[in-house]
């Protein structure tokens, strides 16, 4: 047996007083991971590695950047043009933004079609939701920062949403504003918010891995692991296959990057910012869009008013998804296994990308029919029908374990009866 090397007994005696090098052996090379889960696994490690990116990329351009309503437009300009590769992180940082959300919406359209929010990960899927709030809140204020036309009207267009509620609105939007318009106190704080937030979410992050590391990834076939031969180490064999869908994700990042940095931006948003001057068709970023449609959708309910009635309807968008983990009756986790389930999850895939095109046109006349249709579908499909036929489906047999699928190509002659199985 050889004599450990004077570095090794330096790096031994350091890791045995913080144990980072053991912590991170145990977290990305032994841990102990499903054999059979699929690229649709690799946007959880695709999200972290965009989240390192938007904070290198927004530290350096916060160095560049004045946060004031006469010099805010022209930083940027002076970014773009006099600093050295400035268009680049630029151009990284606001398309980045844009796929932050593509990536997190995959994870999570892909946690609703495995299930991975019913027990025992019901915390973990909290805490992805928490991780969707904040991500919106940094990138609506991110938004802002240019202070170009559309940054401008935005932000008054979307902090005048809180007027809406009763006794504490005008007190809100006021605290938002730090005055009584978007002005340069406004420009402040969302800049010092835009700055701090990101290190909030690597927080949320971190427990979002611990829970997950509690009780493990779920997997395609939504049942537990039954022993040491359903699992395989996460090194090397994920980081191979995260490795490659890291590599296919920076082609076609870095082709939008290099050749249509500017598809997603708005021409608008190019023109300084003109409150004497509003825009013929306010719009949010893409990535809002839906939730904008449905913002709008809404009529008068009763004694509440379109405006507040739509806020409301909006912010339930998002919060019904914490409580989807007791809304869906079923015991089985993967759609894999759920016929009906799984063709009403498609609908409500088509549902969001209507809402999200209907949010992108005037709210008048058709689109406007077309949101008040896809808003009330959404709303009927999580609370109507996820839990109607997580109590009439009969599901498919499931295998007896994971290892039979993967090593025998089916687990046909092992499967048994999916009632009771979770």
């Amino acid at each position: 047996m050889s004599t450990p090397s004077v570095g090794m007994k330096m790096v031994q005696w350091f890791d045995h007083r913080l144990p980072i090098l053991t912590f991170t052996n145990h977290a990305l090379v032994e841990y102990p991971t499903p054999r059979n889960l699929n690229y649709w696994w690799n946007f959880g490690s695709l999200a972290g590695i965009i989240l390192v990116l938007q904070i290198i990329t927004g530290i350096v351009l916060a160095m560049h950047y004045t946060p004031h309503v006469d010099f805010a437009f022209k930083s940027v300009e002076h970014i773009m043009r006099d600093v050295n590769y400035g268009w680049l992180l630029r151009y990284l940082h606001a398309n980045g933004s844009s796929a932050f959300f593509v990536v997190v919406y995959i994870h999570i359209l892909r946690g609703l079609y495995y299930g991975s929010y019913k027990n025992p990960r019901e915390v973990l899927w909290w805490l992805g939701i928490i991780l969707l709030f904040l991500m919106m809140a940094t990138a609506f204020m991110g938004y802002v920062l240019p202070w170009g036309q559309m940054s401008f009207w935005a932000a008054t267009v979307i902090t005048n949403l809180f007027t809406a509620f009763p006794f504490v609105g005008e007190s809100i939007v006021n605290w938002l504003w730090g005055g009584f318009g978007v002005g340069n106190p406004t420009l402040n704080r969302f800049f010092s918010l835009h700055y701090l937030l990101p290190f909030v979410i690597v927080a949320v992050v971190f427990m979002h891995l611990w829970a997950l590391h509690v009780f493990k990834s779920n997997n395609p076939l939504g049942i537990d692991v039954k022993g040491p031969q359903d699992e395989i180490p996460f090194h090397p064999y994920y980081t191979v296959k995260d490795l490659f869908g890291l590599g296919v994700f920076m082609v076609i990042f870095l082709a939008i990057v290099f050749y249509a940095p500017n598809f997603l931006g708005h021409p608008d948003n190019y023109i300084p910012a003109d409150p004497m001057v509003t825009p013929a068709h306010i719009v949010p970023e893409w990535y809002f869009l839906p939730y904008y449609a449905i913002l709008r959708a809404v009529p008068d309910i009763w004694f509440i008013e379109a405006k507040l009635a739509g806020v409301i309807a909006m912010f339930a968008s998002i919060l019904v998804l914490f409580v989807i983990p007791w809304l869906d009756t079923s015991k089985v986790r993967s759609a894999t296994f759920r016929p009906i389930y799984k063709q009403i999850y498609w609908v409500l895939v088509l549902d969001v990308f209507v809402l999200g095109y209907a949010g992108s046109q005037p709210a008048e006349g058709m689109w406007l029919l077309i949101g008040r249709i896809a808003t009330a579908y959404y709303f009927f499909h999580m609370l109507i029908l996820v839990p109607f036929i997580g109590k009439i489906e009969r599901p498919k047999p499931l295998p007896a374990s994971i290892s039979e699928p993967v090593l025998k190509g089916g687990g046909a002659a092992a499967a048994q009866p999916a009632q009771g199985r979770s």
